[in-house]
């Protein structure tokens, strides 16, 4: 008995103590539905986790990331962490990438910057127009590094979270953000680069992320992780124990959240007419708990008098909803299916049959 007292203190200690944490998001990688929040949309600075951003536009806009990049002087402008590059030494574009994403080189992100739009102004816009559309409405870019002494980048943990689910659509940011070690071999030196996101190594389910400090910003941390087959994204803000926050959190909600494949996009179960093959465009898939999967309503909307055709056309709209709110919206295509055209033979021998 004084085991189970002793049990439901501690418990009740760790519930009600305060969060380590300014701002915090817990987000549904497939859906994009947060699962947990605390001050999701406030805007705080964001240090070296800007270099999600940066890989991103790098890995969007140059198209062979094999190309060879020789640094020029805007190195001698880099300051704090840095991998210590120097004007006229030869790396890929990959290799500055590791730089930036392993050891958040701030030098690197000059160079990629420079190398990517011209100049790291031109840079800074393709940041912007980017996390514009991507719906990163509390967010601005000033720089591709995440320094804040001369001037600031600004964001919230949602808009952030929001990011990483893009950034890791992307086959080589995966790839990257994932590596715990790297080595290489310039015209100037040899490297070996360990990953400072020390989660990949404490924490088996986890894929990726970005960690970043400056004495204004304080600990900043964006991450992933796979469980099976359930993607999460989590992002804190000045919290000074993030490793274990993000595997804290991470736990629950793998425990609490089953995955559920809710729209089919060969068999989306939509009643037409006869010789039509009925599609929508892509799977949808959503974390749900018990009492949500409850909740979850599959809407379907067929438009009247689409007129017949061999093409395919928009017949109506699908969509996942929860309690008012829409979670995933698109359109339900119909095709006439083709008829296999039969030879003078197979006709007479499929007579025969009756």
């Amino acid at each position: 008995m004084k085991k189970v007292i002793l049990f439901c203190l501690c418990f009740l200690i760790f519930i009600m103590s305060p969060k380590a944490y300014s701002a915090a998001v817990v987000m549904d990688a497939d859906s994009g539905r947060v699962l947990y929040s605390q001050d999701q949309d406030s805007k705080y600075l964001i240090a070296s986790t800007t270099k999600i951003m940066t890989a991103l536009v790098v890995l969007n806009n140059v198209q062979n990331i094999k190309s060879e990049v020789t640094v020029g002087d805007e190195v001698l402008k880099a300051y704090g962490s840095s991998i210590y590059i120097k004007p006229k030494e030869k790396l890929t574009v990959e290799d500055l990438l590791y730089g930036l994403m392993l050891r958040s080189g701030n030098d690197s992100a000059l160079v990629l910057a420079k190398y990517t739009a011209g100049s790291v102004e031109g840079f800074v816009k393709l940041m912007n127009d980017t996390a514009l559309m991507l719906g990163m409405n509390n967010t601005t870019f000033s720089n591709p590094h995440g320094l804040d002494e001369e001037n600031e980048n600004k964001s919230s943990v949602y808009d952030m979270a929001l990011l990483m689910v893009e950034a890791m659509k992307n086959e080589e940011f995966r790839k990257i953000t994932s590596t715990k070690e790297y080595k290489l071999k310039t015209n100037f030196n040899t490297y070996v680069w360990y990953n400072k996101n020390r989660l990949l190594t404490d924490y088996k389910y986890a894929t990726g992320g970005k960690i970043g400090f400056t004495t204004r910003a304080r600990h900043t941390f964006v991450s992933s992780a796979t469980k099976d087959d359930k993607n999460l994204v989590v992002a804190t803000f000045k919290d000074s124990d993030r490793f274990l926050t993000h595997e804290k959190l991470y736990e629950q909600y793998f425990d609490e959240y089953k995955k559920y494949k809710l729209i089919d996009k060969n068999n989306p179960r939509v009643s037409y007419k006869w010789g039509y093959d009925v599609y929508t465009t892509s799977d949808f898939y959503m974390l749900l708990n018990k009492s949500e999967k409850k909740r979850v309503k599959r809407e379907v909307e067929l438009y009247k008098n689409v007129p017949a055709s061999d093409n395919a056309q928009v017949i109506g709209t699908m969509s996942i909803t929860m309690d008012g709110v829409v979670y995933k919206k698109q359109n339900i295509y119909a095709v006439k299916k083709t008829q296999e055209k039969k030879s003078f033979l197979d006709k007479i021998k499929e007579f025969l049959k009756w």
